[in-house]
This record gives C-alpha cells, sequence and structure tokens, in this order.
C-alpha cells in the first residue's frame, strides 16, 4: 500500500522539518517559530552540475572565456578586470545607498555593448524602474524588466530570452515553491540563491544579488550565502553625501579588499578619476590633529586625512572613539604612546576618523594616526605638505609596510614634498628625488619629525 503524507512541522526560519513541534529549531536557534505543514518532496537538483555524471579532469574542457567590461571602469576594476561568465557576484549595502542604480548602470552599460540584460526587481513596480531609467538615460531595447518574486518563473524567463547577465533586486524578495517560508527567511534566501546560483554556472550567465544589510553591517541572510558566491562587494558611504565606495571582500577571480570610488550625480554614478585629491580636497591645510595617510586599497594608492582630537575629559572613563578606523586599534596606539613617549592621555577624551566617509584597516594607518593624536595634544600642526604611512608595534618600533614606492609615488602626483615612513622601507625608496625622505625607527623619532 502507498505510505499517506504524514504531518510535519517546518520552521519558517531555516525549513528544518520535526516530526513534533520544538518551541526552539536546533538549526537556527530560532524560538516558536515552527508550524504544522505536510512533509515535502526532495527538492529537484539546483547545483551547478544537475545531476552530471562524474568525468575524469582532463575530459572538462578548460576553455578561458575572456572577460566582458560593464562599462564602468572602477566597477571593472573591483572585480578584478571585468565580468567573468558564470560568475556569482552579491552586492549588499543599507538600503537607498544606490545598489540598484548602480547595477541598473551597469545592465544598461551591458545591454548597449555586449547583449540583452535580464533586470528582475521583487521591490519596485515596472513603471518606477522606467522612471529611473530615463533619469540615469537608460533606455536600451535589450534591457528586459521582469517583475517577478518566483524563482521558478525567473528562470524560465531567463531560459527563454537567454541573457548575457541576470540581476536580481533582491535576493531577500524572491522565494522557491520547493519550501513553504514566505521570502526572506533563511531558508528561502539560501535555497533561492543557490537555485539561482546553479543555473548560472550551467549556463555560464553572470549572475549579480542584491541583498540587505543588517544593523550590525552584514549582509542579512545565512552567512553561507557569501560563501556560495564568486564575489562579495559591499557599497559604502552615507545616504547624505556625495561620495559612494564599492569594497570587494572577497573575490576568486581578482584581488580582496580593492575598491571603486564613485560620486553620485543627478544623472547617476559617476567614475572619480583621481580620489585623491577628491579626498583631499575639503582638507584644512595648517591645522593641529591632522595628517595625510598613504594607504593603498587593492591596487590602488589613496591619499586621506587622518584627524585627531584630543581634549580634556571629566569623566571617570575617557572615550575612544574612531570612525573609519579601528577603536581598538587606537586604544592599543594610544598606551604605546603614552609608554615609549610620555605623553599622559589617560585623562583626555580622543576621537579619530578618516575625513571623506572612507574605512582603513591597514597596519600602515598607524603611523599617520599617532601623528595626528600628538598634533591634536601638543596643538602643533604638521608641516604641509607632509604624507605619513607606517606600522607602530608594541615596543615602539615602526615597521615596513608593503607598496612604500607606490604610496610616494601617489604623494609626488599630488605635489607633496615630504613623506615620514619607517627606516625598513628607506632602501627602495632612494631614487625618488621629488620628495623629501625622512625615514622614522620609532615612534620618538616621529614626535621629532613633526616638532
Amino acid at each position: 500500500m502507498p505510505k499517506t503524507e504524514t504531518p510535519v512541522f517546518t520552521c519558517a526560519e531555516c525549513g528544518y522539518e520535526s516530526k513534533k513541534w520544538l518551541g526552539r529549531c536546533p538549526d537556527c536557534d530560532g524560538w516558536n517559530t515552527f508550524a504544522s505543514g505536510m512533509s515535502l518532496p526532495p527538492p529537484a537538483p539546483s547545483g551547478p552540475s544537475d545531476g552530471e555524471s562524474p568525468r575524469p579532469l582532463p575530459e572538462i574542457s578548460a576553455d578561458d572565456r575572456p572577460r566582458f567590461s560593464s562599462g564602468l571602469t572602477d566597477f571593472d576594476r573591483v572585480l578584478g578586470g571585468g565580468i567573468v561568465p558564470g560568475g556569482a557576484v552579491l552586492l549588499g549595502g543599507e538600503p537607498g545607498i544606490g545598489k540598484s542604480t548602480l547595477l541598473l548602470q551597469v545592465a544598461e552599460g551591458l545591454a548597449r555593448s555586449v547583449g540583452p540584460v535580464l533586470y528582475v526587481s521583487g521591490e519596485e513596480s515596472a513603471r518606477q524602474i522606467r522612471l529611473r531609467g530615463d533619469r540615469l538615460g537608460a533606455g536600451s531595447e535589450r534591457l528586459f524588466v521582469l517583475v517577478e518574486t518566483s524563482v521558478e518563473r525567473i528562470l524560465a524567463a531567463a531560459d527563454r530570452i537567454r541573457p548575457v547577465a541576470l540581476i536580481i533586486d533582491s535576493i531577500q524578495t524572491v522565494s522557491t515553491a520547493i519550501l513553504p517560508t514566505g521570502p526572506g527567511s533563511l531558508g528561502q534566501v539560501r535555497e533561492s540563491a543557490n537555485r539561482l546560483i546553479g543555473w548560472s554556472k550551467r549556463t555560464s550567465v553572470p549572475l549579480f544579488l542584491i541583498g540587505h544589510v543588517t544593523k550590525e553591517g552584514s549582509i542579512a541572510g545565512p552567512k553561507t550565502l557569501e560563501h556560495a558566491v564568486d564575489t562579495v562587494l559591499y557599497f559604502e558611504g552615507e545616504r547624505f553625501h556625495q561620495h559612494r565606495v564599492v569594497r570587494a571582500h572577497k573575490n576568486r577571480f581578482g584581488p580582496v579588499h580593492e575598491i571603486g570610488l564613485f560620486e553620485m550625480a543627478e544623472k547617476g554614478l559617476v567614475e572619480v578619476a583621481n580620489p585623491s585629491a577628491i579626498l583631499l580636497a575639503q582638507r584644512s591645510i595648517g591645522s593641529p590633529g591632522a595628517a595625510v595617510l598613504a594607504t593603498v586599497e587593492g591596487t590602488r594608492p589613496l591619499l586621506v586625512e587622518v584627524q585627531a582630537l584630543v581634549s580634556s575629559s571629566r569623566l571617570a572613563t575617557p572615550r575612544r572613539l574612531g570612525l573609519g578606523l579601528d577603536s581598538n586599534r587606537i586604544s592599543v596606539l594610544l598606551a604605546v604612546l603614552e609608554k615609549k613617549s610620555g605623553l599622559s592621555l589617560l585623562d583626555h577624551d580622543v576621537y579619530v576618523n578618516v575625513a571623506g566617509g572612507l574605512d582603513v584597516d591597514e597596519p600602515a594607518a598607524d603611523l599617520a594616526v599617532v601623528a595626528s593624536l600628538v598634533s591634536s595634544f601638543r596643538n602643533r600642526a604638521i608641516g604641509e605638505g607632509t604624507i605619513v604611512f607606517g606600522e607602530v608595534g608594541l615596543l615602539g618600533e615602526v615597521r615596513a609596510v608593503g607598496d612604500a614606492e607606490m604610496r610616494i609615488r601617489e604623494g609626488v602626483s599630488l605635489g607633496f614634498s615630504r613623506a615620514i615612513f619607517p627606516a625598513g622601507n628607506a632602501a627602495e625608496l632612494e631614487r625618488f628625488d621629488g620628495i623629501d625622505r625622512q625615514p622614522v625607527k620609532r615612534i620618538e623619532e616621529l614626535l621629532d619629525a613633526i616638532s
């Protein structure tokens, strides 16, 4: 006799099944998320192979398909040199930051130069997308718009159109019939993404997924979603400022921590030709507490202003705050500075900021942070036209950093005349004659250099 379907309880967050009701899900730790239903059939294959038989490695074709351009040079740089056929890209960012605007511009560029593009939206109507497209100047007849939330219907439309790229806006709005839960749940996000990525791998069509972020700044949904895609990009910046940064946090086809800098204009995002000049355009020359840091993001050198404010505090525990920098790292540098230089900052509030909204997390920023702190504490400005970079150790030593030549060259190109850097990088910088080189071995030498 055929077996009858037995009722099961399914977690609404992750899709975990149990034969009895549970107050807490053992898979996702969600409380009161189980609902009664019928057992589900096994899901259809959704991986890249789709049931393909194993083959010996020498029999697998190794044709290297060339990348193609998105039409935005900085976006191509962040991807590692262009869009990879069959690559899955996850783009995350805060609401209203410009994720949809960026990918609609990419879709227009691909439609004009490569072939048909399918843009799927689960959040906006077709009319809203048309209005935004008119503002951005997007009007290619090969740019197809689909307002849909069903993964099965999306893939059916993609099979009919055969696009050169598929864009999903956003992954939290789509769902598959395999799971009974609603869109946005952990199970739906994971299964929907896996089915879309599997289709992308089988057809060699690049896939772009837009993902919302949580209050903590990470992409909403299971962490496995970041592991499933080839590239993870974050769209950073303040909604009330013009500049936007696209940063690669994971890239199987290129360098990580590569950035692209854009400016939000009336007709969409515009690439910034000289980021360092833009980031330093509003700096206050001759002000105490400011130091120009020569940093490297991916393969691009950037000059940014590090600002520090040191003021006496009446609190029992003085504040330590970093914007664009790691606050814990600032606390370590303050301890080293007090131990090795004798400057007493225990009863002072300390605020450090990277002007322009850029996040800097490389150790080479240490020397610029220390220089700005000392400048603010002494109320003495650092010499005009000076760039600073270097790592500071717990013993007060200044350690050598990578890409020193690239940093100096960027400073020379913008007219800086003096560089304070680790003594360990002095040998490789001897041939630079257009800038006054001042290597330092310890932070005590740095204090003398900025006096």
